[in-house]
């Protein structure tokens, strides 16, 4: 697999009352970001900060689930910090040594990596609690407005072939827990 593509690092660190808003705003973000479609657009209002979003059934779908299984994950064992990775690839022809065709392999040209550590804050801590992670959600959506603006970001983009549906390129999230990949 080939590893020059760019890779976005977003952290952020939660409580169990926000996490699952909050990462499915950020996910959404993500995507609202690099769907190349006819997105409807959607917005997701977390802690005062507006964060685009995609209005469609399939994404909406797979956002759900794998923040779902991020949750079990968390909740379920004693490990309180994991990665959400968002992968978007193009499908290449995959070749023999002898240059015969020998079907497709996704190659990916971009990937999204949300690092989330789950706290509990004092009670007295809440409002400073919230308002850090406010500030970090105004922080990864400009990272995210940098990241797809910018020349690095606008060249990893593959040429658009197929532009049916709602991303011409196939999107893989996957979710890890203590290192290990779940769902």
């Amino acid at each position: 697999m080939n590893a020059n593509f760019p890779t976005v690092t977003i952290d952020v660190i939660l409580d169990r009352h926000s996490a699952k808003e909050v990462l499915t705003a950020i996910l959404h973000s993500i995507l609202f970001h690099r769907l190349f479609g006819t997105v409807k657009p959607q917005t997701f209002e977390v802690f005062d900060v507006t964060m685009p979003g995609v209005s469609d059934p399939e994404m909406e779908q797979l956002v759900t689930e794998k923040v779902d299984i991020f949750w079990k994950g968390i909740e379920s064992g004693a490990n309180k910090r994991g990665q959400i990775i968002v992968t978007f690839s193009e499908k290449k022809a995959k070749k023999s040594w002898f240059q015969v065709y020998i079907g497709e392999e996704e190659v990916p040209w971009e990937q999204w990596i949300v690092n989330a550590e789950m706290r509990q804050p004092k009670s007295q801590d809440r409002q400073e609690f919230n308002a850090n992670l406010a500030s970090t959600l105004m922080k990864a959506l400009n990272v995210m407005l940098t990241h797809t603006s910018s020349e690095r970001g606008r060249t990893a983009v593959p040429l658009i072939t197929n532009a049916t549906g709602i991303s011409p390129f196939p999107i893989k999230i996957a979710v890890k827990v203590g290192g290990v990949e779940l769902g």
